[in-house]
């Protein structure tokens, strides 16, 4: 937000008074937490959007080439796309048909799943991804606008509400290689 408009309070601590005021204390504190997080959120996707907007990407567009880009081949199950994109699978198929009629991405058979369909990146959307990668972490990760420190514990507290939640659970410890 520029200077230009910030409040001269902070909303969500009003919304915290009020809550308090009102006799919600109990849950004065989560609110303010929910609130506060959607808030950051909706800071991050401004940047996000604003960095991706040149290339015509939205960040779920973004997300999904992405996925494809790491790969080793390029290509993977729909399926697992949507399992890793952790997204309904009507909005990645929706994703996917616009990726497709701009020439980002193609849908093959799957060699073995005769129902199911494989993604592929093509080289168009691989030269995007990149270009916009570099956009990314030089306009919004290098930089989100925490401390080093701050952005770490961040990260530690919302991936343990993430597991608590049931959002992924811990690898189980991998054998010793032979």
């Amino acid at each position: 937000m520029s200077a230009s408009r910030r409040l001269p309070v902070d909303p969500i601590a009003e919304a915290k008074r009020q809550w308090v005021a009102h006799g919600w204390e109990s849950a004065a504190a989560g609110m303010t937490a929910v609130t506060s997080i959607i808030r950051a959120q909706q800071l991050m996707f401004a940047r996000i959007d604003a960095t991706l907007k040149p290339f015509g990407l939205s960040f779920a567009r973004y997300e999904l080439l992405r996925l494809l880009a790491f790969t080793r081949s390029g290509r993977m199950p729909m399926a697992s796309a949507i399992a890793r994109l952790q997204v309904h699978p009507t909005s990645v198929t929706n994703t996917v048909d616009r990726l497709a009629r701009d020439g980002l991405v193609s849908r093959e058979p799957h060699p073995v799943d005769g129902r199911a369909a494989m993604l592929v990146i093509t080289s168009a959307g691989v030269n995007l991804v990149e270009d916009a990668t570099a956009a990314l972490n030089s306009e919004v990760f290098e930089d989100v606008g925490l401390s080093g420190a701050d952005t770490a514990e961040l990260v530690r507290i919302i991936a343990r509400f993430r597991k608590d939640s049931g959002d992924f659970t811990d690898p189980r410890p991998q054998p010793d290689p032979l």
